[in-house]
């Protein structure tokens, strides 16, 4: 007689695949330590939070550990919190903090890491390209490697570059590459550019808490408005943390937006193919990494559909294992939850069922 099925036994009918996961090979520390250490023109962000990473108490000591590890270490977290497969990217600020030979080199170093530890664990880890968007030539020269010989699933880019944004036409030979490769470029934090950092950092709010999606959310509103997705209307971008905020403000964005295009009171302000929204909804996916939230995740379900929003964990900054219990019980159907959890992933980063 077969064994009667326990609450135990049971498995879901999905793969937990977790979305934006960082990882940072012991080298590139070493590296930022050194530059924190010697000082310079650095930019503040970066120093703020790294200089505390780096450190001696417990939280940055155990983050530090966890990482660096893209072995035996990782996977013991993910099978405590029941996630089959993590997409690993190089965590912020990548090799963007270097000058534009080295942050190329130092790409090219990461990735083969990364494809190193991804070829060892090929059912646990998939991986996205670090590049140097300050070289973007050597930058889309590195996700075209990436992609075809190291079978990477996209690029990583840790928001601004020193400041400089990818509206800017000099980067656009990164989209293009990410366009003819048919591969998706996500857009990561990083802390607010030297312009606007201080306001934030006065009360600690330069960070996770509320920097991070401020920047990102700018920078991705900058990238739709520039006109990107009209040259480049295949171009897929992938932002964590339920949308920076933006799928809250849509409508608003729209309506503004065609009222600056309509009064010609900001010369870069031009009319586009379509509304913010609609880039928004048909180019842009989101992930609820570091947002263990029912109701947010609920709400970009219902504005933006429920094959854009895929689940993600922030590893190993936001490690709570417990949170996959909050995903677990939203109340969205079986086939639902397959498309959070399993297949909206592999369907923007190409992975194989």
């Amino acid at each position: 007689m077969p064994k009667k099925k326990t609450k135990r036994d049971h498995k879901p009918a999905y793969l937990r695949i977790a979305t934006e996961e960082a990882f940072a090979p012991p080298e590139l520390l070493g590296r930022w330590k050194a530059m924190i250490e010697k000082g310079g023109n650095l930019d503040q962000g970066f120093v703020d939070q790294w200089g505390y990473f780096l450190g001696q108490n417990p939280r940055s000591i155990g983050i530090a550990s966890r990482v660096q590890d893209i072995g035996e270490q990782r996977i013991r977290d993910m099978d405590s919190s029941g996630i089959a497969r993590q997409i690993l990217s190089l965590t912020n600020p990548g090799v963007q903090v270097f000058d534009a030979q080295t942050g190329a080199a130092l790409a090219i170093s990461c990735n083969d890491q990364l494809a190193e530890a991804i070829r060892k664990y090929p059912d646990r880890f998939s991986g996205l390209a670090a590049i140097a968007p300050q070289n973007p030539a050597a930058a889309a020269k590195e996700l075209d490697r990436g992609v075809r010989k190291l079978g990477l699933k996209g690029a990583i880019i840790n928001s601004h570059t020193h400041g400089e944004y990818l509206d800017d036409p000099k980067f656009w030979d990164i989209f293009a590459a990410a366009e003819s490769l048919d591969v998706p470029i996500y857009l990561h934090p990083s802390t607010p550019s030297a312009r606007m950092y201080t306001p934030f950092a006065d009360w600690g709010l330069e960070g996770a808490i509320y920097g991070f999606a401020i920047e990102t959310s700018l920078h991705l509103l900058r990238i739709i408005l520039s006109g990107v997705f009209d040259r480049f209307p295949k171009l897929r971008m992938v932002v964590g943390h339920l949308g920076e905020g933006l799928p809250y403000w849509l409508f608003r964005i729209d309506f503004f937006h065609r009222a600056n295009v309509a009064s010609s009171r900001y010369p870069n302000v031009r009319k586009l193919e379509k509304k913010p929204s609609e880039y928004i909804r048909e180019n842009v996916w989101v992930t609820t990494s570091g947002m263990a939230w029912e109701p947010p995740i609920l709400y970009c379900q219902k504005v933006l559909g429920m094959d854009r929003v895929l689940y993600a964990m922030d590893y190993p900054y936001q490690f709570v294992p417990a949170e996959v219990k909050v995903t677990d019980d939203l109340p969205i159907s079986a086939s639902d939850k397959k498309k959070l959890y399993q297949t909206n992933a592999e369907r923007v980063f190409g992975l194989r069922s």
